[in-house]
């Protein structure tokens, strides 16, 4: 694609990722949204607004506090099967309430789009950008990859975060319920504090039930073999 052809692009592909910012929304600047999703909504309601099935939810940390997540596929907002840059949505919940939000955009739908398309973009449904601050603009994405705040929006009780990762051009939108972003990350690192307490203890047991089953293994083929042995 030409440059010209890109910049030509540009605004189409903007009205998508508009479009699907601004669905469902109530109105402009509730950062409490994302669509029809509202932050601190209990996990029985995201589920049935998503479509989805308790099943589909995916336990995260049990103890000590349960945090759970389910991934939304949302379905194209037109007839158009192109008309959708979102690829994924991450619901994440402390205790059954909605504290988190990540949208993760389709790189292919938006190729093309820069950082300050995306800013435009969510500003218009959430309102002015602001510059995070120095110690927010890095942050370590979930596989340890360095990631790249690009602007904020929030009030007191709200945030939402444009991310860039350093590696690819991926894009995310992350909301957060303020008031369970502290209790969820100690409730995380707690979690992990005590699975690496237990680990030798898991080890063991699971090598316990490995032996196990491959002495039953054996007998049952010891006593087979028994019936069936010849001089």
């Amino acid at each position: 694609m030409t440059r010209f052809a890109g910049a030509a692009w540009r605004p189409v592909l903007t009205s998508f990722l508009l479009f699907g910012l601004m669905a469902g929304a109530v109105s402009a600047q509730d950062l409490s949204r994302y669509r029809d999703f509202q932050l601190g909504t209990d996990m029985p309601t995201v589920i049935q607004k998503a479509g989805a099935t308790p099943s589909q939810i995916q336990v995260i940390d049990r103890r000590p506090a349960l945090i759970q997540e389910l991934a939304w596929r949302p379905k194209s907002l037109s007839s158009s099967p192109e008309a959708e840059s979102v690829q994924e949505v991450n619901f994440t919940f402390y205790n059954a309430e909605l504290f988190r939000i990540v949208v993760n955009y389709d790189r292919y739908e938006t190729e093309g789009l820069t950082a300050d398309d995306f800013i435009r973009a969510v500003s218009t449904a959430y309102g002015a950008a602001a510059k995070p601050s120095a110690l927010a603009r890095t942050t370590n994405g979930s596989n340890g990859e360095q990631e790249q705040v690009l602007a904020q929006w929030q009030d007191p009780l709200y945030r939402f975060d444009l991310i860039r990762s350093t590696y690819g051009p991926g894009f995310r939108l992350v909301g957060t319920l303020k008031r369970l972003e502290a209790p969820a990350t100690a409730a995380s690192l707690e979690a992990r504090r005590l699975d690496a307490l237990d680990a030798p203890q898991r080890e063991a047991a699971r090598k316990a039930t490995e032996e196990e089953a491959a002495s039953a293994k054996l007998e049952k083929t010891r006593l087979v073999n028994m019936l069936k042995f010849r001089l």
